[in-house]
């Protein structure tokens, strides 16, 4: 090979390569990078509350779970389907996390003490945030981000406060 031959050989390389790949334009890499970040750190975020309250799905499963949702519907936006094709993935992605929280669930005795609720309901929203990063819809990722971690944080107290309360009105015998 000469010289010349040397630049349209790699040229012919690079451009197989590309269409193999299915290399994006660097704007479109970009943003689905950017997509993908952010469904990470928004179900790092949850994670972290699951993890510090020892549950089972923590913070990877978390992350995990939004990073697969917005990678679903990445997908299914760059491999061009319609909205009709696209609202099946939604329901493949529900159907889907529906039996991962199901996991997270656990009947502790006899007396129907269940353990787990609260987990697998922090499952299904993350992949639903995971869902609105993928596309595109980061605000909105973020406010239901920043409402579930709300919920996390506060309820706890409240229900606690009910609990005490309902305690002092129904004493037990002892």
């Amino acid at each position: 090979m000469d010289s010349d031959e040397a630049p349209s050989a790699w040229l012919a390389i690079w451009i197989t390569l590309r269409d193999e790949l299915a290399l994006p334009p660097a704007s479109d890499l970009t943003s689905t990078c950017i997509r993908l970040v952010v469904a990470v750190l928004l179900g790092a975020l949850l994670g972290y509350d699951r993890e510090r309250q020892d549950s089972a799905a923590g913070l990877r499963t978390h992350m995990l779970v939004a990073l697969g949702a917005a990678l679903m519907v990445i997908g299914a936006q760059q491999s061009g389907m319609d909205s009709a094709d696209m609202s099946r993935v939604l329901q493949g992605i529900v159907a889907g996390i529906g039996f991962l929280g199901a996991g997270a669930i656990i009947k502790l005795n006899e007396k129907e003490q269940i353990k787990g609720l609260t987990t697998a309901a922090t499952i299904w929203s993350t992949a639903a945030i995971g869902v609105a990063a993928g596309l595109g819809l980061a605000i909105t990722a973020a406010a239901a981000t920043l409402l579930a971690l709300a919920i996390l944080a506060l309820l706890p107290r409240v229900e606690r406060h009910i609990a005490r309360k309902n305690d002092g009105e129904n004493p037990r015998p002892g």
